[in-house]
């Protein structure tokens, strides 16, 4: 958490043009932000084009919602809602079922994705370690040699090799 406010200080007090907030807890990242206040001034920095970039909770915190972290909620925000820079969710650190070593036998990333689609509508994009999304105006890229999948409710997983552009992909489905 203490990255993630340093940065917020810099960008909305000293006025920094970027700001990279790293991992750590998704649930209390969020909570701590909403305590403070300070979601909406964070949300419309980088809408009038302060650079961010986000990974693991930093990245859950940039989307819709943060119902896809792997984190265990050890504290609760107030909503889900996150800063919605994107308009999907993610689900960072993603492991294909085939993956797992022999003898696993407990729930898959992509069990916990489809129950997510049980209940949310929201889509997802499972991006594996190595992968990133780059997020300008015109594209959302998959960058990296690892790709992801893109979950949608009631639809097949779709695989999103480097390069792919997400927002093609969601607006296919």
């Amino acid at each position: 958490v203490a990255n993630g406010l340093i940065c917020l200080f810099l960008v909305l007090v000293m006025g920094a043009q970027a700001c990279f907030v790293g991992g750590g807890n998704t649930f209390r990242l969020l909570k701590t932000l909403y305590d403070l206040d300070l979601v909406q001034s964070f949300r419309d920095s980088v809408r009038n084009g302060m650079k961010y970039m986000g990974a693991s909770a930093g990245s859950n915190i940039a989307t819709a919602s943060i119902h896809t972290t792997n984190d265990m909620p050890i504290v609760l925000p107030p909503t889900f809602d996150a800063l919605q820079i994107v308009p999907f969710n993610v689900n960072a650190h993603f492991l294909d079922a085939d993956k797992h070593p022999k003898g696993f036998n407990g729930e898959t990333r992509e069990t916990r994705l489809a129950e997510f689609h049980e209940e949310n509508s929201n889509p997802v994009v499972a991006l594996r370690e190595g992968a990133m999304l780059r997020v300008d105006e015109s594209a959302i890229t998959i960058l990296g040699p690892t790709g992801g999948k893109l979950f949608a409710k009631g639809k097949e997983a779709v695989e999103l090799g480097p390069g792919t552009d997400v927002a093609a992909a969601l607006a296919a489905i």
